[in-house]
């Protein structure tokens, strides 16, 4: 698993059938490379999410056939590291 920040929302609207209906989101790492992810927990723009690689992501959207290697697994809803980059959008906050 790895933590990403949500950049925006992927628009594809051809796409072959094992993603049809998988919401898309480009995510970005701490040194700012850029992965598209599919997204069946509704992550926004800004926000911190975990994901799940390989071939447990397709067990993460819940359906082994669709066509996947990254998958969001949940949102972060706090966390704070010295890792988050400082040119992220929206930081982390602690409680």
């Amino acid at each position: 698993m790895d933590i990403f920040q949500v950049v925006d929302t992927l628009v594809c609207t051809l796409r072959v059938s094992g993603l049809d209906h998988c919401s898309l989101r480009v995510l970005r790492d701490a040194k700012g490379k850029l992965q598209v992810a599919t997204d069946p927990v509704g992550a926004r723009p800004g926000n911190w999410v975990f994901t799940v690689n390989g071939s447990a992501g397709r067990y993460a959207m819940g359906d082994a056939k669709i066509l996947t290697d990254l998958t969001i697994g949940g949102i972060i809803d706090d966390w704070e590291s010295e890792a988050t980059p400082a040119s992220a959008a929206v930081a982390p906050q602690a409680s």
